[in-house]
């Protein structure tokens, strides 16, 4: 497969953008593996459930109401979060304090299960994250959708993102200049699509010295 030199993706997004000085200022890198191990778990589930009660209605909405979000589930401690019972998960999902989405508020205790699994095996959530090769974070996409609630399509991509792995994200401009490219020919989702994908970040993470994060962020700066 030949894929386009990265320097030219960059320079085209540096022409739409102001040029190189001001990309390289909006360029959002990730954190080190040694300051993500620093991350508490129960910020990443804090984060996950931010990000799944986001989908579908307006993000600042679930901001304005985070503050109630972190009173009525104890600061997403992970092992308060396993020891609710059934009729209290209920009763939060009433509380006016949240967005009440019973679907949604129970997400929060199978995502808890899922980090305490990981804190099993590898002392903590953020060890496990911090840990997992850049080369497949698909395979970190994959394994949140499976062992995870509602982490599937854009959530955990974005939740990792958000909290400082190294990730690309299927962005609609992303998607498209990976499809006009011929590097995505399948179903968004499909095993093909993504390996093919993260076969071409890859090159490019190799050639530029550059995170999945910075790529992913130029090619999509170089189409809008």
């Amino acid at each position: 497969m030949k894929y386009e030199a990265f320097q030219s993706i960059y320079d085209r997004a540096a022409q739409r953008h102001g040029g190189k000085q001001t990309i390289e200022q909006i360029l959002n890198k990730p954190f080190s593996a040694e300051k993500l191990k620093q991350i508490t778990d129960d910020r990443w589930l804090a984060a996950f459930s931010q990000k799944i009660f986001q989908s579908g209605i307006n993000w600042q909405v679930v901001r304005n109401k985070w503050d109630g979000f972190e009173d009525v589930f104890f600061g997403f401690d992970i092992e308060k979060m396993l020891l609710i019972h059934d009729e209290m998960w209920e009763e939060k999902a009433k509380d006016t304090r949240i967005i009440r989405n019973l679907n949604k508020v129970m997400t929060i205790r199978e995502n808890a299960l899922m980090i305490s699994e990981c804190q099993a095996k590898h002392d903590t959530f953020a060890r496990f994250i911090a840990d997992w090769p850049t080369d497949n974070i698909v395979g970190l996409w994959a394994y949140l959708k499976q062992h995870g609630k509602r982490l599937g399509g854009n959530t955990g991509p974005y939740t990792l993102r958000a909290m400082g792995k190294d990730t690309f994200l299927l962005t609609k401009d992303v998607e498209g200049y990976l499809r006009q490219h011929k590097i995505m020919t399948t179903g968004k989702n499909t095993q093909s699509a993504l390996s093919a994908a993260q076969a071409a970040f890859n090159h490019w993470h190799n050639e530029s010295g550059r995170s999945l994060s910075e790529i992913s962020q130029c090619i999509a700066m170089g189409v809008n």
